[in-house]
């Protein structure tokens, strides 16, 4: 714990050294030195102020779910961590390292949705135009470090266990940018409550939040669904009756994930990766292994949607050892009425839009 506090602290000038780095970016804005753009369509953004972990993803399909039988709607993500570069259009035949896994989850989910990768968000939203000019609304996920464009609505995401008012700039915390710059956001979101969420918390939240007049506050969580096989979607395990689990992930933050399976399997065993990471095929060799000195007569592995899309670049391997790994689907739902307020904020948003 000391040996933890002290190499916290030891970081602490290189995060006032990066934090310098963003106020000099944030004035360049603030000043209109630089200007963002602004579209002849829609553009709202989801993202946070630190670094992964919040549920953006999700989050963007609860949007696309919505959106989709009103309007054309389209995605743009950077595609983080593919090995392919400039505009791709995502499509469910891709491989995850061609279209990243997160841009490859939703449109696996969504295929009639039109999804887009590209590093320059500017760039990505002019080739979806250009090419699909039946487009009115494009969702940019990941986006509000990125001021290049102006979106019609700003929405951020921070989670009920590590919000921003309690965090510190990166590297000794988790925040990209400094705390007040979620004055920027329209909407805030904090994600990943309880499915029990008190009165008292969400008053506790909102005094400490402290939203200016133009922003609302909504609180969300997720819903786990029934895993399913990696390969053939109507095979299924039920929560009640989840055996012994082999948990295999790369996301940024496990421990709600963690605290929902615990009351939910007989043994669980945990293997963590770093976010986003390409399991080797050493990797996927140690499953078999793994799961063999698990205890327990009835044994699966259990992945997330997002490491799922990473799971496939190994499906002949995966078939040939007769591995049984099975996928645990998320969905966002929200406390209380405010989902339906976050429903109709998204439209008035949308009636409201002047280009």
């Amino acid at each position: 714990m000391l040996q933890h506090l002290f190499v916290r602290f030891l970081l602490l000038p290189l995060s006032l050294l990066y934090g310098f780095g963003v106020s000099i970016h944030r004035f360049l804005y603030l000043t209109e030195i630089i200007k963002p753009l602004k579209f002849s369509l829609p553009i709202l953004s989801i993202g946070n102020l630190s670094v992964g972990g919040s549920g953006k993803t999700p989050h963007v399909e609860y949007l696309v779910e919505y959106l989709k039988n009103y309007v054309q709607v389209g995605v743009l993500s950077r595609g983080y961590n593919r090995k392919s570069a400039g505009f791709i259009w995502v499509e469910p035949y891709l491989k995850s390292d061609e279209a990243g896994d997160e841009p490859l989850q939703i449109k696996s989910k969504f295929p009639d949705v039109s999804v887009a990768v590209c590093e320059s968000r500017v760039s990505g939203v002019s080739e979806m135009v250009a090419i699909n000019p039946a487009l009115q609304v494009i969702l940019l996920d990941d986006a509000f470090q990125h001021r290049a464009i102006k979106p019609e609505l700003d929405i951020i995401l921070t989670t009920f266990q590590q919000p921003f008012f309690s965090d510190y700039l990166l590297p000794f915390g988790r925040l990209r940018e400094w705390r007040n710059a979620y004055k920027r956001a329209d909407v805030l979101i904090v994600s990943k409550c309880p499915e029990r969420l008190t009165e008292e918390n969400r008053q506790d939240y909102l005094q400490k939040i402290n939203p200016l007049p133009h922003q609302k506050v909504y609180f969300s969580s997720f819903k786990y669904g029934n895993p399913y096989h990696l390969f053939n979607p109507e095979i299924k395990w039920f929560p009640y009756q989840l055996p012994s689990v082999l948990l295999v992930t790369a996301i940024a933050s496990v421990q709600y994930l963690e605290d929902y399976l615990k009351p939910r399997t007989s043994f669980l065993v945990h293997q963590v990766h770093e976010d986003h990471h390409y399991f080797t095929h050493y990797e996927m060799a140690q499953l078999r292994k793994k799961l063999d000195e698990m205890e327990g007569s009835q044994k699966i592995i259990l992945t997330t949607e997002k490491d799922a899309t990473r799971m496939w670049l190994h499906k002949d391997f995966i078939e040939k050892e007769n591995l049984p790994i099975f996928v645990l689907p998320v969905a966002v739902v929200f406390h209380g009425n405010d989902g339906h307020q976050f429903n109709e904020q998204i439209k008035q948003c949308l009636l409201d839009f002047q280009s």
